[in-house]
């Protein structure tokens, strides 16, 4: 008897996803948040060999370059994450010449911020980042619109924290 190779999905024809074959909300709200995250890394990858920051680490910039001696906590805080998140962050970005580190005079165990020149060349938008594109996406819709998705992704980041 012959083994015979068995057929992926879309080679049985599935098919995309159609009218009378919808996903439903949540399955398609899920969708399209896994599309922005593959667009999210991939575009992060492009920045590091582009600009030689990715993603993340041009967040941090902009923000450090926005508030000159922040602490890590409060960057932490603005970007929704854990402080230890930031951590590894922080000491490669430090390590690259892009920020500086120093101790707050008043508590030493806090650590402050600021760009280098090298960090503040970084610290402006251009095109082929996330957030260019972000401004292009954002100027074809609705204030409306824009404040709405916010406030939804905002309460699905504190229900999948367990705080929403």
């Amino acid at each position: 008897m012959r083994a015979t190779a068995r057929r992926s999905p879309s080679a049985e024809g599935i098919g995309p996803v159609t009218a009378d074959r919808p996903l439903g909300e949540v399955l398609e709200f899920l969708r399209a948040l896994w599309g922005v995250n593959h667009a999210l890394e991939s575009t992060s990858r492009r920045m590091r060999s582009r600009f030689g920051v990715t993603g993340p680490e041009r967040m941090v910039v902009r923000l450090v370059g926005r508030y000159p001696g922040i602490s890590a906590g409060d960057l932490a805080r603005i970007l929704l994450v854990h402080p230890s998140t930031l951590t590894g962050l922080l000491k490669r970005l430090v390590a690259r010449g892009i920020l500086t580190r120093r101790a707050d005079a008043v508590d030493a165990r806090r650590a402050l911020f600021a760009l280098t020149p090298r960090g503040a060349s970084l610290d402006v938008v251009k095109k082929g980042t996330v957030e260019a594109a972000l401004t292009v996406a954002l100027a074809a819709l609705p204030a409306r619109d824009v404040r709405a998705t916010a406030a939804v992704l905002d309460k699905l980041t504190r229900t999948l924290e367990g705080v929403g």
